[in-house]
């Protein structure tokens, strides 16, 4: 998978490749980033990327020419127009997008390449969103300085989704937000039995490693019981109410 961020401060991605799996995805040719200034599609002397808004108002925003010209060399489309068969994402990252969901970075998952277009200043040129973006993500309901912190986690949740990104392929299917079948007693059924059952998503279930006993708290004994049958229903049942207490919109 081939990622594109466009930016105005390049720098910034310097630290988010350079570590864990997005790391080592790259080393293993698994996915490539590559980051690109913004300002290098600019024609004036000033490499001018931003202006004032029409019609007045506080803030600047950025200039849809160089957004669209960064784009169009990417992909070597004319207009801001992909072709049908391309399998590629334009996702312009924006307080007003639609947001960010584990099932986004899934869909995501299955492009061949996505380009990441940092927002900054009071906003982007709507044009960006009508005719270039295909997508237009929001990463919370917050507002940041810019798109790059969203970008990068964008590029981090895609990533762990590729084949071979992580070690254990089943980290995926267990962790918080994944779709899991929860029965009516609120056990959820092993990845090969899964029916018949309501399809939620769920919180991670809760983790413990040694000690068995830090500050006078226990280690719940059933872990420690060799008992896989009786481990996996007690980790869905705390997953459910997990989800519950922390997350009761996603049921």
């Amino acid at each position: 998978m081939q990622f594109d961020l466009i930016t105005i401060f390049p720098e910034f991605f310097a630290g988010p490749l350079d570590y864990g799996i997005v790391r080592r995805a790259r080393e293993a040719r698994l996915m490539n980033a590559q980051v690109h200034d913004l300002r290098a599609f600019t024609h004036d002397r000033h490499r001018t990327v931003d202006d004032r808004p029409f019609g007045g108002g506080e803030g600047m925003v950025l200039k849809p020419e160089p957004l669209f010209e960064a784009v169009e060399s990417l992909t070597g489309a004319t207009h801001g127009d992909l072709p049908a068969s391309a399998k590629t994402a334009v996702v312009l990252l924006s307080a007003s997008g639609t947001l960010f969901r584990q099932d986004t970075a899934r869909r995501f998952a299955q492009f061949d390449r996505i380009i990441l277009i940092c927002g900054r200043y009071e906003g982007v040129d709507e044009r960006v969103a009508e005719h270039l973006a295909t997508d237009e993500i929001s990463i919370g309901d917050f507002v940041l300085s810019g798109g790059e912190l969203g970008a990068a986690l964008i590029l981090d949740a895609v990533t762990r989704l590729i084949p071979g990104a992580l070690g254990n392929e089943d980290s995926i299917v267990n962790e918080s937000f994944s779709a899991v079948g929860v029965s009516n007693d609120g056990a959820a059924p092993s990845t090969r039995h899964r029916s018949p059952v309501t399809s939620h998503q769920l919180l991670d279930f809760p983790h413990y490693t040694r000690p068995a006993e830090f500050r006078g708290w226990q280690v719940p004994e059933i872990l420690m019981s060799g008992n896989h049958e009786q481990i996996r229903l007690w980790r869905a049942q705390k997953a459910l109410e997990k989800t519950l207490r922390n997350r009761p919109d996603l049921q």
